[in-house]
């Protein structure tokens, strides 16, 4: 069984309001409430590790992971990432060239150089002579189905007991990410409570008492399911077939979560 903090720390907020002001500095694809919920998941998860981040971009997230951690003394922060643009969307996407400086650069300019890992790699090649355990596991890489799978199947063994994993964009007509979330987590007993952030699903893996949680991750399984279709085969949904989808993605309860609360969420014993 985990023992989760009783408590949040009490100057959380100031802490993620700091990191918050350094990453809007940053250009990337995460609302504020996501940004603030990663926050938390550095300063709170209870479980013993590294965060590992599979996707750095151009550093937004980065520099709020590794904020909150250095300051709680809750790191490293690894981040991997081949920093090639956007060419493994496709020729479709528009491109972006290669962010590797830029990222550096973001992580300079937030002081937390030194608080980072950076791993210049696929995840796949990163994964290869990865042997600790892992608190945070942050996937927002290729959101490719095969792409997610993969990053999901190398790292997960890792997931120390109580650790958190979270996808970014997986309400996005993307199929990789809800797939995986579906397939892999809210279908497994090895998790508990589970949730959205905006467009972050997020689970703690529970791999003792994970089955106690499992009439709610059934009930969010389902409502989560029917997005799937409408994502297959990498396809954006358009027409009538993109209002069905939005239909179906206004049932999944995803409104912001407070600190507050996400800790007595994973403090539960059971649904």
């Amino acid at each position: 069984m985990i023992a989760p903090p009783s408590r949040l720390p009490t100057d959380l907020h100031q802490v993620i309001e700091n990191a918050l002001r350094l990453s809007r500095n940053v250009h990337g694809f995460l609302a504020e409430n996501e940004l603030g919920f990663l926050g938390t998941l550095a300063a709170c998860t209870p479980a013993e590790g590294a965060i590992v981040e599979i996707g750095s971009f151009k550093g937004k997230s980065t520099v709020m992971l590794a904020t909150v951690a250095a300051y709680y003394g809750a790191g490293p922060v690894v981040a991997i990432d081949p920093h090639e643009g956007f060419a493994y969307l496709g020729p479709n996407v528009p491109q972006e060239p290669p962010t590797f400086d830029t990222f550096l650069a973001s992580i300079k300019s937030a002081g937390i150089e030194h608080e980072v890992e950076v791993k210049r790699a696929y995840s796949r090649d990163a994964a290869k002579d990865w042997n600790r355990p892992i608190r945070v596991l942050w996937i927002d890489g290729d959101h490719s189905y095969q792409g997610c799978k993969e990053d999901f199947d190398l790292f997960a063994p890792y997931l120390a007991d109580g650790a958190v994993i979270a996808f970014h964009d997986t309400l996005n007509s993307f199929e990789g990410p809800i797939r995986v979330f579906v397939e892999d987590i809210l279908r497994s007993d090895r998790f508990g409570p589970a949730g959205f952030v905006h467009s972050i699903a997020w689970s703690q893996f529970r791999p003792n008492d994970g089955s106690a949680f499992h009439k709610s991750r059934a009930a969010l399984q389902k409502r989560c399911a029917k997005l799937i279709p409408f994502v297959l085969n990498g396809v954006e949904p358009k027409g009538l077939r993109k209002r069905a989808y939005k239909f179906w993605r206004s049932r999944i309860p995803r409104r912001p979560i407070t600190s507050e609360n996400w800790l007595a969420l994973i403090s539960k014993t059971s649904d």
